[in-house]
Order: C-alpha cells, then structure tokens, then sequence
C-alpha cells in the first residue's frame, strides 16, 4: 500500500507542485492530493476542505503525509489540527518541489521512513550555487 501525500499551501503552491510532480511522474495522480487555501478562506473551511480530501481514497486511517508550505502559517496551522490523534498521519512543514518529488519516490515505504525520505531530500534540493562565468557565444559563420 502506498502513503498518499496531501498537499496544504498558500495558493496556488499545491497545485503548481502537483503539477510538477505530475510532469516527472504522470502515475503517482492517484497518491497525490492537494490543497490551495485561499487567502480570505475561514481556517475552519480549509480544514472542512482538508478533512474531507483526507477521506477519500482509504479514509483518515489510510498512512497520510501532509506537506505544507511555511510553520505558523493558515495552511500549516489547519494542517496540524487535520492531523491532531491521527496515528497514521505525519506532517512535515516546508515544501518544496525536491522534497515532493523524493516523497513522490518512495510513498511505498511506511510513513514513518516517508518522513525522513522527504525531509533529506528537501534539504538536498537546497543549495547554493557557485557563480560562473557565463560561456562565450559561439561565433556564426556567415554565408556571404
């Protein structure tokens, strides 16, 4: 059985990440729900929102990761209560697309080792990029 991944985030973060993760791996729409909350949405509809995506599929036992995009935030917030006494839901807190994508990799494992896949390849995603010289144009030859 696979670990569905459900997306919570500012609009339209969710989507945008679902569909990149679509473009790298088109067969994993079924394990893959999202999220975009509003920016006037009541906190208490996201969370209607999100309790009723987290029933479909296998229901609130079915194993759960939630990714959101930023701790203290409305979606992390309604995240956090979504998962509140769910044994088999785990939320981790700043999503982004390397992380979605190594979760994305291994949701056949259990939650537990999902965690840890998804938050090292977040963190691996992150980097800072030495500066380079930009390469030279290469010169055209002309056809006079």
């Amino acid at each position: 059985m696979s670990t569905r991944i459900l997306l919570i985030t500012h609009a339209p973060l969710a989507e945008a990440l679902r569909a990149c993760a679509l473009h790298v791996f088109p067969d994993c729409a079924g394990d893959l729900l999202v999220l975009d909350v509003p920016p006037q949405e009541p906190p208490e509809d996201t969370l209607a929102h999100a309790r009723a995506l987290l029933a479909q599929g296998g229901g609130a036992q079915a194993p759960t990761l939630v990714l959101s995009d930023m701790l203290g935030a409305t979606p992390c917030n309604v995240a956090q209560r979504l998962v509140e006494g769910m044994p088999a839901q785990r939320l981790v807190c700043g999503v982004n697309l390397p992380m979605l994508l190594r979760a994305l990799c291994y949701r056949h494992e259990d939650v537990d080792s999902l965690v840890s896949r998804a938050v090292d390849g977040g963190k691996a995603g992150v980097m800072q990029v030495a500066a380079c010289v930009a390469p030279q144009p290469i010169p055209c030859k002309s056809h006079d």
